[in-house]
């Protein structure tokens, strides 16, 4: 009789502690194992953490199980109100977290990596310059779009996810460097495809006259002749479409309002007039 009230007691011990630590709870929070951690290491950080009511309860539950050799390394989400089996389940699937990440039209380097802090190994928030000068180096070639990305994905592989991307949408069209430099400019710029398309015509009609391209996103493009010598934000395929088929048209300036509209001109005198209109 007293060896079954010990039993039930360490049943219901158990139970107490294989239950979640807050099964009502909706909290989550990103959980990281290191390469190298086992067990030991792996318990002691979920109750620090907050995740389970005791370490060395869940170091038997996976040494038990035979699980402990299969935990794999990688940044999980949690919650209080999950079992240690169902933890120690993700642990082992390698059922690492993950987020979608939209990057719009026309973001610059900068841009992106600050979408992409939380997510990335080894970054810390705030500025990071060696991230920021490796991204820059792809410029223009960081293709917009949604992209499932895991946490504690090195930054060269989302490089290389991005790159991959803009290389498939734009396959079958005759990209070239100053292509994709126009339609950073172009980007930054408009609005509408059919925009993008008559400023094209324009940017590049100016080119081959020698004048300035005077887009106000770009100041060099005031100061001296001809494109930039590099992107200067990541465009989509609509900006990238109108700089390879520019519309022609007898306009030679434009400029944006505040409402977004385009106001083309044919003179100079129009467009300043524009100017005086528009941009009071």
């Amino acid at each position: 009789m007293k060896r079954s009230k010990i039993i039930i007691l360490i049943v219901i011990v158990l139970a107490i502690f294989i239950l979640p630590k807050a099964p009502f709870s909706n909290k989550e929070a990103l959980f990281r194992i290191e390469k190298g951690e086992g067990s030991r290491e792996i318990s002691l950080n979920l109750q620090r953490q907050g995740f389970i009511w005791w370490s060395p309860l869940f170091r038997l539950y996976v040494l038990t199980s035979l699980m402990s050799g299969s935990l794999q390394a990688g940044t999980y989400k949690l919650s209080p109100s999950m079992s240690m089996p169902h933890m120690a389940s993700k642990f082992v699937r390698g059922d690492i977290a993950k987020a979608m990440v939209t990057i719009p039209e026309g973001f610059t380097s900068e841009q992106i990596l600050q979408k992409l802090q939380e997510l990335l190994s080894g970054l810390l928030s705030g500025s990071d310059p060696a991230s920021l000068t490796e991204l820059e180096k792809h410029e223009g070639y960081l293709f917009p779009d949604t992209y499932e990305i895991t946490y504690g994905l090195e930054l060269e592989k989302v490089i290389a996810m991005m790159k991959d991307n803009f290389d498939k949408k734009t396959a079958g069209l005759e990209i070239t460097p100053n292509v994709v430099i126009m339609a950073s400019l172009l980007e930054k710029e408009l609005q509408t495809k059919e925009d993008k398309k008559i400023a094209a015509g324009i940017l590049w009609k100016r080119l081959r006259a020698g004048m300035p391209l005077q887009v106000d996103a770009s100041m060099w493009t005031y100061e001296n002749r001809g494109l930039p010598e590099k992107p200067i934000s990541n465009p989509g395929l609509q900006s990238l479409e109108a700089a390879l088929h520019p519309q022609t048209s007898q306009y030679w300036y434009y400029l944006s309002a505040p409402d977004g509209q385009t106001i083309f001109s044919k003179t100079l005198e129009e467009h300043n007039l524009a100017k005086a209109k528009y941009l009071k």
